[in-house]
C-alpha cells in the first residue's frame, strides 16, 4: 500500500506553484482538468497517493490552498483547473498579510487558522495511511512566512509522526519582491526549523537565470518559473506514485539527507533543461544528466556549491535508465573528484530510480525527454544564502527600520533577536562541519 501525501499551498507563491504542480500531475496520471480519467486511461494504484476518488469516478486532489488575500485563490477558482479542486479546500481571507510576518502569524492569520486546521484534518482523515505533508510557500511574503509558520506549528503538534517536507522560495541575492523580505525570511526560518523535517530551497533569481539561459525566454514570467519548479516537485514524488527499480518515500529523504536535525535544507537541481527547439540536438546520456545536475547553471539556489562540501546527496533518476548506468555515472563523478564530501560521510549518495518518464506541459517551454535527473544536495554552500540574509537583516535592524509594523501587530521585539541568533547558530553549525 502506497501512503497518501497531502499538499498544502500557502500564500501567493504557494498557490501559484500549486497550480503548476497539479497541472503537471494531471498529465502524469492521464487525468482531465475536471478530475476525470481521459478516455481509455487506466486507474493506477499511484493515483490514490495524491488524489481521492469520489463515488462518481472523479479524482479530487488531496490538497488545501490558503491565502489571506483573496486574489490568488480567486484565480484558481476561475482558472483552467477550477473544476478540479474541492471548493472548501480553497480558503481565502478577507484581509491580506501585507508582506508582514506578524500579520500572517499573529493577527490576520489567527482568524482563519481554525478553519484551515479543520480542513487539513478532514483531508487527512480521508486517507488510509498518510505518509506526510508537502508544504509549498515562500519565506519572503507575509502569508507564506507568517501563516506558513503558524500552520506548520499546528500540524507538527497534531501529526507529530508524519513527515513534513516543504518547498520554500528563499530570498534571492539581488531580486526581491518586498523591502521587508529579510525580516520575514529570518523569522520564518526561526519559526519553521523545529516543525519541518526537510526543506527544499529554490530562489527566484536562480530559476530566472535558468529560464533565460537554458530555455531562451527573454523575460520569464512566474508561470515559467513555477513550471520548472514543478518538475522538481514531480521528480521528488514520482517514486510514491509510479513503479521503479529503486523507489524513495518521504521518510527516506529525511533519513538520507538530514545528518543533524537542524541542518535539513537541501538545495535542488534538475537536468536536462532544454527548450523544445534545442532538445532534439542534445545527447541525453545518464552520465551527461548527472554531470549537469552538479553544474551551478542548473542549481535552483544562487550559491557557490563548487567550493563547498557535500554532507549528503540524493540522485533521483526517471525514465529510460538502468541501475548500472546510474552507478557508473556516480563512480565517474567520484573518480574525477567533482564532488567533495565531508570526511565523516564516506558513502554520500542516495539513489532513486523510477520507470515513469518525465512529462512536460504541451504548450510549455521545456522540451520533452525520455529521462531526467533531480539532485537534492545537503551542502555547506547554503551558508552563503544565510550569510547574505543575515547581512541584509542586520543593516535594517540596526536602525530598527520597519520594526514598528511588526510590533504593532502584537509581536515582541525580542523575537527579532531570537530569530537572528537562531540563523547565526545555523551558520555556525555549518561552519563546524
Amino acid at each position: 500500500m502506497r501512503g497518501e501525501v497531502v499538499h498544502l499551498h500557502i500564500g501567493q507563491a504557494g498557490v501559484q506553484l500549486g497550480n503548476a504542480a497539479w497541472e503537471l500531475y494531471l498529465l502524469e496520471h492521464d487525468l482531465q482538468p475536471t478530475g476525470y480519467l481521459n478516455e481509455g486511461a487506466q486507474h493506477t494504484p499511484g493515483l490514490e497517493t495524491f488524489f481521492a476518488e469520489t463515488g462518481r469516478g472523479k479524482y479530487v486532489p488531496r490538497s488545501v490552498f490558503v491565502d489571506l488575500d483573496s486574489g490568488p485563490i480567486d484565480q484558481v477558482r476561475s482558472g483552467p483547473l477550477h473544476g478540479l479542486f474541492h471548493p472548501e479546500q480553497l480558503i481565502s481571507g478577507e484581509e491580506d498579510a501585507a508582506n508582514n510576518y506578524a500579520r500572517g502569524c499573529y493577527t490576520i492569520g489567527r482568524r482563519v487558522i481554525d478553519k484551515v486546521r479543520e480542513r487539513v484534518r478532514r483531508v487527512t482523515e480521508a486517507c488510509s495511511s498518510v505518509q506526510g505533508f508537502l508544504v509549498f510557500h515562500s519565506f519572503g511574503g507575509g502569508t507564506g512566512s507568517g501563516f506558513g509558520a503558524l500552520l506548520l506549528e499546528h500540524i507538527a503538534a497534531e501529526f507529530p509522526k508524519r513527515s513534513k517536507l516543504e518547498f520554500a522560495i528563499y530570498p534571492a541575492p539581488r531580486v526581491s519582491t518586498a523591502v521587508v523580505e529579510p525580516y520575514n525570511a529570518v523569522l520564518a526560518t526561526h519559526g519553521t526549523i523545529q516543525n519541518t523535517d526537510c526543506s527544499f530551497l529554490v530562489d527566484n533569481e536562480a530559476v530566472y537565470d535558468i529560464c533565460q539561459r537554458r530555455l531562451d525566454i527573454p523575460r520569464p514570467s512566474y508561470e515559467n518559473l513555477n513550471r520548472l519548479i514543478a518538475q522538481v516537485a514531480s521528480s521528488i514524488t514520482s517514486s510514491m506514485r509510479f513503479d521503479g527499480m529503486l523507489n524513495v518515500d518521504l521518510n527516506e529523504f529525511q533519513t538520507n539527507l538530514v545528518p543533524f536535525p537542524r541542518l535539513h535544507y537541501p538545495l535542488a537541481s534538475y537536468a536536462p533543461i532544454y527548450s523544445r527547439q534545442s532538445v532534439q540536438h542534445e545527447m541525453l546520456r545518464v552520465n551527461d544528466l548527472t554531470v549537469q545536475c552538479f553544474e551551478p547553471e542548473n542549481q535552483m539556489v544562487k550559491c557557490n556549491s563548487q567550493s563547498s562540501k557535500y554532507m549528503a546527496v540524493a540522485m533521483l533518476y526517471r525514465g529510460d535508465v538502468t541501475a548500472s548506468e546510474c552507478n557508473a555515472a556516480i563512480a565517474s563523478l567520484r573518480q574525477r573528484g567533482a564532488v567533495n564530501f565531508v570526511d565523516w560521510c564516506p558513502t554520500g549518495f542516495k539513489l532513486g530510480i523510477n520507470n515513469q518518464k518525465p512529462f512536460t506541459v504541451p504548450d510549455g517551454d521545456l522540451g520533452a525527454v525520455d529521462r531526467s535527473c533531480c539532485l537534492l544536495a545537503n551542502t555547506t554552500a547554503i551558508a552563503d544564502a544565510w550569510g547574505r540574509l543575515g547581512w541584509k537583516f542586520d543593516l535594517m535592524f540596526k536602525k530598527r527600520a520597519f520594526v514598528h509594523w511588526y510590533v504593532g501587530e502584537g509581536m515582541e521585539e525580542g523575537e527579532f533577536h531570537e530569530a537572528r541568533e537562531d540563523l547565526a547558530a545555523l551558520e555556525k553549525d555549518v561552519s563546524r562541519i
